[in-house]
């Protein structure tokens, strides 16, 4: 297990999250689909155990294997003790049910927010054809504190970030997504989240972060650090408290489209 590329990668990306300050205590969580080629290499080192209930169908993800952070872990301890800290999951033939098949020792479970990664998951899948592979939720300060004084509209958010930073367009493209504060881990939110996954690859969740997919870590922590980087200079500039004496337009926009040969959404030109 611990030769493998994806594992590796799954606690380089949590140690990294850990230092840049967006998991606090045991806050978020982070969880990869495996390839069918990845899952062989390590099977012999499966151990199942009983099946449980998921509480949301993902019929898409049916025999797929997941590794995921535990529920309750804390991301500085993911290179410490990754048997503890996280664990591979398998989901039924019928999408309906999952086991654990390695890590999660000392009685460890998958995350609370079992629901909103397979749900999500799942639209991500149907979306990009298979490319997405992870999904992450982290507690950046700074997307969160934006979620306070800007309109939850996702207009609102692609408008500003947009604008405040040349990388975000570029970034996503498509915009972000927000909703309203909804109870964490629970069914409401994962199928309110899933609605907007199938346009974004980020959704903020009001004033408790932001929730991320993409084909790979590498894509998926750049898309986060970007949006909390943007937010960051975006809270400063509205701290001086002065009018705004420049800023990226429409037109300008739609330049850096064509120079990066980008499909921005329309509707936040």
């Amino acid at each position: 297990m611990k030769e493998t590329a994806f594992f590796n990668d799954f606690l380089r990306m949590a140690d990294d999250a850990w230092h840049m300050g967006w998991h606090e205590s045991n806050g978020g969580n982070l969880s990869y689909r495996l390839r069918d080629k990845e899952a062989d290499e390590i099977r012999e080192s499966f151990m199942p155990g009983d099946w449980h209930k998921i509480g949301v169908g993902v019929p898409v993800l049916a025999s797929s294997f997941f590794i995921m952070t535990a529920s309750g872990s804390h991301f500085r301890n993911m290179l410490k003790d990754p048997e503890t800290s996280l664990g591979i999951i398998e989901v039924d033939d019928t999408g309906e049910r999952y086991r654990q098949v390695w890590g999660y020792a000392n009685g460890g479970r998958p995350t609370s927010e079992l629901a909103p990664h397979l749900l999500n998951h799942q639209v991500k899948m149907e979306a990009t054809g298979g490319v997405a592979r992870v999904i992450y939720h982290a507690h950046p300060s700074d997307i969160i504190a934006l979620s306070f004084v800007l309109p939850l509209e996702d207009e609102a958010f692609t408008k500003e970030l947009w604008g405040i930073m040349t990388e975000c367009p570029i970034v996503f493209p498509s915009g972000i997504g927000v909703l309203k504060w909804l109870p964490p881990g629970s069914l409401d939110l994962a199928i309110a989240t899933s609605k907007l996954m199938d346009r974004y690859d980020a959704v903020v969740w009001a004033h408790h972060g932001i929730f991320a997919a993409g084909a790979d870590f590498d894509s998926v922590f750049g898309l986060v650090h970007t949006i909390e980087k943007s937010s960051g200079i975006l809270l400063k500039v509205m701290s001086t408290g002065r009018d705004r004496l420049s800023g990226i337009t429409s037109g300008q926009f739609k330049e850096l489209a064509a120079r990066f040969d980008l499909k921005l959404d329309e509707r936040f030109l």
